[in-house]
């Protein structure tokens, strides 16, 4: 590990706990610029969990404390309940069409969290992944945290045990055999994060702005090495809330997002094109094994500050 990534550790690495409420409140009433929060749950069929997360946050971060402003769902096109579970327990609902409707919109969690920009008006960004069971408010709070007591952070991601199953530790497949050895290889200087391609992180929107979203599950890479170009790795930071426990995706779903993420990085590497963007995978049939062959996401939204809708909602 560089002596660089070893510092940050040391620096930018820390416990949920080391910034309790109180701490918090107290630094965003002794200076209103310390920003307004807005959280932002992208959601594809979640009903079973989406409204324990937004009842959650609700009761625990804006009815007692007031730390969180706004709480957005967005719905990317759900055959099941979620859409009334998360507006019966008090999150604003809007589906992803209804956003920017002279874009038409393409399948993909980057392209519901780029387009939340659009919706949410707080000066921090908090995405929280909708499929998360026994949540806590602290994945919220935890990484809310920095960007309200220290104005050199720029991104904080959140960092958890994951585990499969009954087994501590074997979650996150995907990032341990694609996402980190792609960093420590290609951007070493981000060796150091425990959970790269995690769902839970908070954002200046000064920052996020200015960043293109991959529009597929590339997202969490894209967004991590693109800031580390944009502001340093000085201005990143983690911090540790715990255990985070969520639907596991079957490995074909895994090789998908793999070849995703692949992808993404290639793209930032050479900003060149891969001859062939898809993926075929094999699945046993009757008479033996039969492939099937997915696209694998290419597109990427530009920085929202380009989008003239943008520009002017916020010079309004």
């Amino acid at each position: 590990m560089l002596e660089e990534v070893e510092r940050w550790l040391t620096r930018r690495s820390w416990s949920c706990a080391d910034r309790p409420l109180e701490q918090l409140l107290a630094a965003r009433s002794g200076d209103p610029r310390r920003g307004s929060v807005s959280v932002v749950l992208p959601a594809l069929n979640e009903a079973a969990t989406v409204g324990d997360i937004v009842r959650t946050i609700r009761r625990e971060l804006m009815e007692k404390v007031g730390l969180v402003d706004e709480l957005v769902v967005i719905d990317s096109g759900s055959t099941d309940d979620t859409a009334e579970v998360a507006r019966r327990a008090g999150a604003r609902v809007i589906h992803r069409d209804a956003i920017l409707p002279r874009l038409p919109a393409v399948p993909g969690k980057g392209e519901v969290l780029w387009r939340s920009l659009l919706v949410t008006g707080g000066d921090i960004v908090c995405f929280i992944d909708a499929d998360l069971k026994d949540f806590s408010a602290d994945f919220v709070s935890g990484i809310v945290g920095p960007l309200l007591t220290d104005p050199s952070v720029q991104f904080v991601k959140a960092m958890y045990d994951r585990p499969l199953g009954d087994t501590a530790g074997q979650g996150g497949r995907v990032t341990e055999l694609v996402a980190r050895p792609l960093l420590n290889l290609h951007w070493p200087q981000l060796a150091g994060f425990v959970q790269p391609l995690g769902g839970e992180y908070a954002v200046r929107r000064s920052l996020l702005e200015q960043l293109p979203f991959p529009v597929g599950y590339g997202v969490e890479l894209g967004l991590l090495v693109d800031a580390l170009h944009t502001v340093g790795l000085d201005a990143l930071a983690q911090v540790d809330v715990g255990v985070r426990k969520h639907r596991h995706q079957d490995g074909r779903a895994l090789g998908r997002m793999a070849a995703a993420i692949y992808r993404t990085a290639s793209l930032r590497l050479s900003r060149g094109h891969l001859v062939r963007p898809e993926l075929t995978q094999f699945e046993r049939g009757e008479n033996g094994f039969v492939p099937h062959t997915y696209p694998v996401d290419t597109e990427e939204r530009p920085p929202m500050r380009e989008i003239e809708e943008y520009v002017s909602r916020r010079a309004a």
